[in-house]
């Protein structure tokens, strides 16, 4: 699967090392292309996946704010819910296409 931002594939993996959570595909955190995400100040804790973490989404000039995120240390009870450790990967907003 592909997600691809301003005609550009930032991430990249099979489905099958992606976790669906919520209406949302989480790429492993090796799949995504780092050169485009920049830590956000934005702050949010999820009652159920723990303390999030935001990114801006950026190539050149163009920049699309708070469009992806992960949970770096999801709680041990949101890990043990989808039966797998999501640390660190990273999910898009609407801005991002995700497709197959």
């Amino acid at each position: 699967m592909k997600a691809i931002w301003n005609n550009t594939v930032i991430a990249e993996a099979t489905k099958e090392d992606l976790i669906f959570i919520e209406g949302n595909w989480y790429f492993p955190p090796d799949s995504v292309n780092q050169d485009y995400l920049s830590k956000s100040p934005t702050p949010y804790t999820c009652p159920w996946k723990g303390v999030c973490q935001y990114f801006d989404i950026s190539k050149g000039d163009t920049v699309s704010k708070d469009n992806a995120w992960s949970y770096p240390e999801p709680l041990p009870s949101a890990i043990e819910r989808m039966h797998k450790d999501f640390s660190g990967y990273v999910t898009f907003g609407q801005d991002v296409q995700v497709s197959e």
